[in-house]
């Protein structure tokens, strides 16, 4: 095969293998969380505030951990002990469930969501940068929203294993379930690091630099000041959302399998949406307009949602004469949606137009410690201006306000002064090249 043809056949197999990892990543994400909520569920919603404060601390003593790892480790090695720890954790896990009555649902519960959160925002965020790393910007707005299909499948795929084999196995071994899918995700995940050094670039070298470089570029970055600001203001309107849909649940529904049945649906509406735009406006938007446009939307349409909400407040909608489905539940849903099917694809394709450095350690702290900062201000927030009696409408008023600021904060970030120039479109066919060094 002449090399031509081979670079060609190359850049067709790389998006197909990055949404089958991603796929896998997620599925085995998805198939533990259902074990961290009904551990969660067993101490109460009270304890959220602790839960996301230990997770916040977690994140601030990971944070130069990981640091050291990218500059020391070349790309390849990174994702194997990344991923390796994480597998083996799930794999210790094991005996303490079986365990659970000795040790407690309250403890148990306390550390396995903390680590649940670590794991999911740490194996997700390293997916991406790898992304952003072998991918340059212009294929990157082609095909990110393809490869973030392949996660949303995961996404519905493992709640149904977890559906499926409860209750043939057992809580305990769907932990070893996950870690196949973890371990399969990273096979994929080395695989594409073989062949993408096979191109001819230098993403095998170990990046260097300080263990908190990804603190240090937050304040020295414009374009990560941006994003973590969104990030709070984004993970603001998630909770609230979720609190209005949690008190609207407990408000309608008197027994946990109609309140079960009320969020599945809910989810399965999110996924569907996410997919949706993946498939159709998401990439359309990205190509022609600029990744800039992705953050800039989903802020418009949660603006427009809250308003809905503070006009309407417990208002229900009758859905082509079927089911009626509550105003604040259709909030959840839209900014669900376009949060997993427009934000994150275009977040991912701006990190590809920074140095390596910031991709992995900039791009890490800001979706770990500071989006689980953002949950702790954000739950402790919402709870205190529940017991100052601010209701539905109110907090909705609230939220249009920090979501009309985050529109302004999206905007100035796809615009930021540090960011690479953009690639132009790629033409018809296959790129000519599809990687960065």
């Amino acid at each position: 095969m002449n090399p031509t043809r081979a670079a060609a056949t190359r850049e067709g197999a790389e998006p197909a293998l990055s949404a089958l990892a991603f796929f896998f990543v997620l599925t085995s994400y998805y198939i533990v969380r259902p074990v961290r909520d009904q551990l969660s569920g067993a101490v109460g919603s009270s304890q959220l505030p602790l839960f996301y404060a230990a997770t916040f601390v977690a994140m601030l003593l990971l944070t130069p951990v990981f640091g050291a790892m990218v500059a020391r480790f070349p790309r390849r090695r990174l994702l194997g002990w990344s991923y390796s720890f994480f597998i083996a954790c799930l794999l210790a896990f094991v005996p303490a469930f079986l365990a659970q009555a000795q040790i407690g649902a309250r403890l148990l519960g306390v550390v396995f969501f903390v680590w649940v959160s670590v794991f999911n925002l740490f194996v997700v965020s390293l997916f991406w940068s790898f992304m952003a790393d072998i991918f340059d910007s212009a294929r990157a707005r082609h095909i990110f929203p393809l490869i973030a299909l392949g996660g949303m499948a995961g996404a519905v795929f493992g709640p149904a294993v977890t559906s499926l084999l409860v209750g043939l196995l057992g809580v305990a071994p769907l932990l070893v379930v996950s870690a196949l899918m973890l371990g399969m995700a990273l096979v994929l995940l080395l695989r594409l690091s073989v062949r993408n050094s096979a191109g001819g670039t230098h993403g095998e070298d170990a990046i260097g630099g300080s263990l908190w470089a990804g603190v240090r570029e937050l304040w020295s970055r414009p374009f990560l000041r941006y994003m973590a600001i969104l990030m709070v203001l984004g993970d603001g309107i998630g909770t609230l959302a979720y609190a209005l849909v949690a008190d609207y649940a407990k408000a309608h529904f008197v027994t946990s399998a109609a309140r079960t049945a009320f969020y599945a649906h809910m989810d399965l509406a999110v996924n569907i949406l996410g997919a949706m735009l993946q498939l159709t406006l998401t990439r359309w938007l990205l190509i022609r307009r600029g990744a800039g446009w992705g953050l800039v939307l989903p802020a418009l349409v949660n603006v427009a949602l809250l308003l809905m909400v503070m006009l309407g407040g417990h208002a229900t909608l009758s859905m082509l004469g079927a089911a009626v489905t509550p105003l604040v539940a259709v909030m959840m849903v839209m900014s669900r949606g376009f949060a997993y099917g427009m934000t994150k694809p275009a977040v991912d394709a701006l990190y590809t137009r920074v140095p390596r450095e910031t991709r992995y350690k900039g791009k890490n702290f800001v979706e770990t410690a500071v989006w689980r900062f953002g949950d702790l201000l954000v739950t402790s927030g919402v709870s205190g201006l529940g017991k100052l009696g601010v209701g539905v409408a109110g907090m909705a008023l609230i939220g249009a306000m920090v979501s009309s600021a985050s529109v302004w904060v999206a905007q100035r970030a796809g615009h930021s002064p540090d960011l690479l120039p953009e690639d132009r479109p790629l033409p018809p066919g296959p790129a000519a090249a599809s990687r960065t060094t």
